[in-house]
């Protein structure tokens, strides 16, 4: 078992230590033999002689076994010089064997150790002691001896740089050398501060990057040669020496040049030539050499072809670069587009003068219609106050003629008598729901009625039409059925009024038996509105024409009607914009809706402002009845008279009968409308309700059925019955109004 290193004792000190024991022993023994005579005793001396002989023996043994340690530790020391030795030779043969070159300093920068390889990038060490040079050293003989590219350039800065290099070894570089190869050197540092280096040669490598770039130069001189190829310019570029470097095919098809024209392009100096001699051009200012400047072009014409040619000096040492642009086609086009704008600005020239007069004949057409415009709205309004008038001319007579045969009917007279006044009272009938028909219609072509829209409640015209039509239903042996509903609609309630008034009129006018409903559904954000009765029906290719003015079928004949209550129909819901539609199976009966939009319910109640609640006295009632026409006068006292009532008629409110009938007291104002000196008959009944100092209750009666009227008198709380006047109409207003048995 071998001896820890750290436990072996040093032999210089075995030595030393077994020389001072020898000089110990022998001053010992020694001072033993002269202190034998001046001690006197011999035992004494004896005594001494063996404990020494005992020292000297403890002190043998421990030499001898120092002088055993010192040989076992000479024979592993002898082992280990000969493990190191056989390491170094291992170290040496293995650095040898590389083929790159291995050098390696210490931390003085001094050379340790290298191989063959290293000393064959630098010949110029061959020979010397290198066993104690240094880097700088080497480096210095490298650089005298011209092998690296750049000491011949600059010897003192390749080896400054180099030194840098070798002292921050911390990346590989290549170096170029003046025989042809290239050496790259990784440098690195070690623990103890040295450096080592590996020099690998990589000629080689260099030629191959050599070659891969030309072939990519050549590749890219392809491409680049190819992509000028497929240019129509033509483009051509000299070097610095001004002689041609590339050209494409643009350049011998525009200034067509054969083998010998090329020749000449192959010299700048040629170029100028050809272009001034062989093309004809008279200015080669921009193909003159420049060494800097900016871009150049200039226009010219070679062998008869328009050319913009190009020079542009690139970076300096790069040459020249021209091309040539053959603009032909487009001064062609520029022509054509000259000749184009000037025909064109001639056409202009012309149209514009055409339409000047076209401009002028419609600005007289345009007067001509504005005239016409003015004249129809003229005639519009004509034909509007025509219409009112007319129905106040026409019904003011149909109205007394009512008035005379009510009363008539109303007095005892014989059975042939009574039957002739019924048939007149028909007869009388017929003509004013003819007349109601006629002038409604035309107000509505005429555009005399303009809706109101507001929110409707359905109830309160349902309940009306309830009222209006079950006693016209019972006579007919009819049942008719109209829903209590809460719906709210959209739509005019004059206009819906009348259209569901016209549908219950002709379905019960045409249905013999059964019965007639209204059912109300909601539909597509709306409410439909539909009236079914158990009918003949109407064959689907007479649908359509039964919505014309005096339009009856033919199986209807013999039915009182004049066939224009749904012309009516069609146009008031056209002018709401409410669909109508038609089912109807011949017979199965018909059913006709109209599909109004749903309204928001609102909770604001109030009375009819034209049907003021006013109260009423018992017995005989006094009347005023204001009218302008004689025959209207007569025939109201007559028929009012007979309902048992006092009558007084005045032609206005200041007439001496008026003045006698306020001093009498009045019960009742019946005033028509329109009275002499345009006095209104709401004026009147006002003038009358002044000198009789109180709030008389009154009503107007009156042909003129605008919305003038009607709103005028709504203002005024002030109920109004149109002409000609049914009797039992009256009579129910006036008990409305007077509260007893009117």
């Amino acid at each position: 078992m071998r001896v820890a290193e750290a436990d072996r004792p040093d032999a210089g000190a075995l030595v030393e230590r077994i020389r001072q024991l020898e000089k110990i022993n022998e001053a010992l023994i020694d001072r033993v033999e002269r202190s034998s005579d001046v001690q006197g005793g011999a035992f004494s001396m004896f005594e001494a002689a063996i404990a020494l002989e005992a020292m000297v023996r403890d002190r043998t043994a421990a030499l001898e076994h120092a002088l055993s340690s010192l040989n076992e530790a000479n024979a592993e020391m002898a082992e280990a010089h000969r493990d190191a030795d056989a390491a170094r030779v291992r170290l040496r043969d293995a650095i040898e064997s590389l083929p790159d070159g291995f050098a390696l300093f210490d931390a003085d920068d001094r050379l340790l150790l290298h191989n063959e390889a290293y000393l064959g990038f630098w010949p110029a060490l061959r020979g010397r002691d290198l066993s104690s040079v240094t880097f700088g050293e080497i480096a210095e003989m490298a650089a005298q001896s011209g092998l690296p590219v750049g000491s011949l350039v600059s010897r003192e800065r390749w080896l400054a740089d180099r030194l840098s290099q070798h002292a921050k070894a911390d990346r590989v570089h290549v170096q170029a050398l003046a025989d042809g190869r290239w050496v790259q050197i990784n440098e690195l540092k070690t623990s103890e501060g040295g450096r080592v280096g590996i020099y690998t040669d990589v000629t080689e490598v260099k030629a191959e990057d050599a070659r891969e770039r030309a072939r990519e130069l050549a590749e890219r001189n392809l491409v680049l040669q190819a992509t000028l190829d497929t240019l129509s310019e033509g483009v051509c570029h000299y070097g610095l020496d001004r002689r041609l470097l590339v050209r494409n095919q643009g350049m011998v098809r525009l200034l067509g040049l054969d083998a010998r024209g090329s020749k000449r392009l192959e010299t700048h100096a040629g170029l100028l030539s050809y272009c001034r001699d062989r093309l004809g051009m008279d200015s080669t200012s921009v193909l003159e050499w420049r060494e800097t400047g900016e871009q150049m072009e200039g226009p010219c014409i070679l062998g008869g072809r328009h050319f913009i040619i190009r020079s542009t000096p690139l970076t300096p040492g790069g040459g020249m670069a021209f091309s040539f642009d053959d603009i032909t086609e487009r001064v062609q086009d520029r022509d054509a587009l000259r000749e184009a704008a000037e025909m064109l600005e001639r056409r202009v020239t012309e149209r514009t003068t055409a339409l000047q007069a076209e401009i002028a004949e419609r600005r007289e057409v345009e007067g001509q219609l504005r005239a016409a415009k003015t004249a129809a709205e003229h005639a519009n309004r004509d034909k509007t106050r025509f219409l009112a008038a007319a129905s106040h001319d026409l019904l003011q007579p149909l109205n007394a003629a009512r008035l005379f045969v009510s009363a008539l009917a109303e007095r005892r007279l014989a059975a042939p008598s009574r039957a002739l006044v019924r048939q007149t009272g028909v007869a009388l009938d017929s003509v004013e729901d003819l007349l109601e028909a006629l002038f409604e219609i035309s107000r509505l072509d005429a555009g005399a009625i303009t809706p109101a829209w507001s929110a409707i409640e359905l109830e309160p015209m349902l309940a009306a039409l309830r009222i209006e039509f079950a006693a016209v239903a019972r006579a007919e042996g009819l049942s008719l059925d109209i829903p209590v509903t809460d719906v709210w609609v959209r739509s005019d309630i004059r206009l819906l009024r009348r259209i569901l008034q016209n549908f219950l009129s002709n379905a019960i006018r045409y249905t013999a038996q059964g019965c007639v409903s209204i059912k109300i559904t909601a539909e597509d954000g709306g409410v439909r509105i539909t009236v079914r009765d158990t009918g003949p029906g109407i064959a689907p290719e007479h649908q359509e024409a039964i919505f014309e003015e005096f339009r009856r079928l033919e199986s209807t004949q013999r039915i009182p009607g004049k066939g224009l209550g749904l012309a009516i129909v069609r146009r008031a819901s056209t002018m709401l914009g409410h669909r109508l539609d038609v089912e109807s199976t011949p017979g199965q009966g018909s059913a006709f809706s109209v599909l109004v939009p749903l309204a928001e319910a609102r909770s604001d109640g109030g009375g009819d402002a034209s049907r003021p609640a006013l109260p009423g006295t018992t017995g005989t009632q006094s009347l005023l009845v204001i009218d302008n026409d004689p025959a209207i006068l007569a025939g109201m006292a007559a028929l009012l008279r007979n309902w048992g009532h006092k009558v007084a008629t005045a032609a206005g409110p200041q007439d001496e009968e008026a003045d006698k009938a306020i001093a009498q007291g009045i019960d009742l104002i019946i005033a028509d409308y329109h009275l002499d000196g345009a006095l209104r008959g709401d004026e009147a009944i006002a003038m009358v309700r002044k000198a009789a100092g109180r709030e008389i209750p009154a009503l107007v009666i009156t042909a003129d059925r605008s919305d003038e009227v009607k709103a005028t008198l709504a203002q005024a709380r002030v109920p109004m019955l149109n002409k000609p006047v049914k009797p039992a109409q009256l009579r129910a207003l006036m008990r409305n109004m007077l509260g007893n048995g009117a």
